[in-house]
């Protein structure tokens, strides 16, 4: 018995052992989601698809034949970082910004689900079979690229992701949808806990950054959602509000230009540094 109880602690810990040498620690991994502002609206410019770094990789989410990317594999970090067809967000330079400030050993991994024209319920797990009757046809076209459920291919792929790194936060930007919606900030505690029970993360280590619909300052149509996004962190502790003031917007007043994508990703990237530890470097 002795013997067996033997064996069987060594096979154990050398189990162990090779999960830990699988799992990268200096790898970390971001869960993105939202609706379009978050799949990215903006024209991709050449500027952004040259000299990315290759320690900044996107786990697709979706098969891209056209882009030579399948499903649950990573892939350096060039846009489009939503679907097959989507423009720049701010998970663009929001994994730029925090490479160009983390040790040389680090590296950043991003997955990126997101629905345009959506409300936070499509990420309610409990929620979104009768929230998606009630959505127009070309919604459901995007919503169907994913399964017909964008939470939990979310999940499908974090935890791919998992046996590779270590999930450090989750970026959402949504809200334009559910403007006015005085119970946003419990709804986004819904899918919050969900990820963190599903995933078996601990809230206190994973923040929550939620970003700013497009400010006033731009004639932004959605601005007044802004009141209630600022109200996050009283619902989810370690909820974190990134402000939008002065990023540049489209025609429409409803979503960021190319360059306001790539101011608002930089913001999303310096505050998860200061979550980190580490301390921005100024002008870069």
């Amino acid at each position: 018995m002795k013997i067996k109880k033997i064996i069987g602690f060594v096979v154990g810990f050398s189990l162990l052992s090779l999960n830990g040498f699988a799992q990268d620690k200096n790898f970390y991994i971001f869960l993105c989601f939202g609706q379009s502002n978050m799949e990215g609206n903006a024209k991709i410019e050449p500027q952004d698809t040259v000299h990315v770094d290759s320690r900044f990789q996107v786990m697709e989410a979706v098969d891209c034949p056209t882009l030579n990317r399948t499903k649950g594999n990573w892939y350096t970090a060039v846009p489009p970082l939503c679907r097959c067809r989507t423009g720049l967000t701010p998970a663009d330079y929001f994994g730029r910004e925090l490479l160009a400030n983390l040790p040389e050993k680090a590296r950043v991994g991003v997955i990126n689900v997101a629905v345009g024209g959506c409300k936070i319920e499509l990420f309610d797990k409990d929620q979104y079979e009768s929230y998606v009757t009630t959505v127009p046809g070309w919604m459901k076209n995007f919503i169907n690229e994913y399964d017909g459920n964008p939470y939990g291919r979310l999940v499908e792929m974090a935890k791919l992701a998992q046996k590779d790194g270590v999930i450090k936060g989750i970026l959402l930007h949504q809200g334009e949808s559910n403007t006015n919606d005085t119970l946003w900030t419990k709804k986004v505690k819904v899918v919050y806990d969900n990820l963190m029970h599903d995933l078996k993360l601990k809230p206190r280590k994973v923040p929550l950054l939620a970003g700013e619909t497009v400010n006033a300052d731009q004639g932004g149509i959605c601005a007044s959602m802004n009141k209630i996004i600022a109200t996050l962190p009283q619902t989810i502790k370690n909820a974190h509000v990134i402000s939008s003031a002065g990023c540049t917007d489209s025609a429409d007043n409803l979503h960021f230009n190319a360059a306001g994508y790539r101011e608002l990703g930089k913001r999303y990237a310096t505050q998860m540094l200061t979550l980190l530890g580490y301390k921005p470097n100024s002008g870069k």
